[in-house]
């Protein structure tokens, strides 16, 4: 799976999803989808998560221009994410439950600072490169969801709602 950052926002880095399922199945990838239009993609391949991220990042670039940050997980790393749900008997709403998917661990100075973000009744809950976040009061009005996106993108983060990442999952089980 590979998640990109910013991707059909608005009228910035825009990239239809179908030119760019051509793209990387040029590019040597397989069984390549997308899921909705914001930069979600279920793909095989054997290159490691990583290396699988940068092709993709310099494929935009080279392709359509644009610069634009990919995070890759594999299909298990997707699995323990959802099956490893942290905050799934608080987190009731999929679309206000969040998880930010960062190319490195975010460090203990990031973390205190995220966690300064948190208003009750929200959540917030660290495991490794994911960042579990509950905003029940709403993702828009959310001081702690606007803190996540500024400070996890220097370190490649990106957010899908729950809705998302099972969708994701379901489509690279199939």
């Amino acid at each position: 799976m590979v998640l990109l950052r910013g991707i059909n926002i608005g009228a910035h880095n825009r990239v239809a999803m179908p030119a760019l399922r051509e793209a990387l199945a040029r590019a040597g990838f397989d069984e390549v989808a997308t899921h909705l239009q914001s930069g979600n993609i279920v793909l095989s391949s054997q290159t490691e998560p990583e290396a699988v991220a940068d092709a993709c990042s310099r494929l935009i670039a080279d392709t359509f221009g644009l610069t634009v940050p990919a995070v890759a997980r594999t299909h298990a790393e997707l699995e323990a994410v959802v099956y490893g749900d942290p905050l799934g008997v608080e987190a009731i709403d999929p679309r206000l439950y969040q998880v930010t998917f960062c190319r490195q661990e975010p460090d203990s100075g990031l973390l205190d600072r995220l966690d300064a973000a948190v208003e009750a009744p929200e959540r917030l809950y660290a495991d490794g490169r994911e960042l579990y976040a509950w905003h029940p009061s709403g993702i828009a009005r959310s001081r702690l969801a606007a803190t996540m996106a500024r400070l996890t993108a220097p370190i490649g983060g990106t957010a899908r709602n729950w809705k998302t990442v099972t969708a994701l999952l379901d489509l690279a089980s199939r």
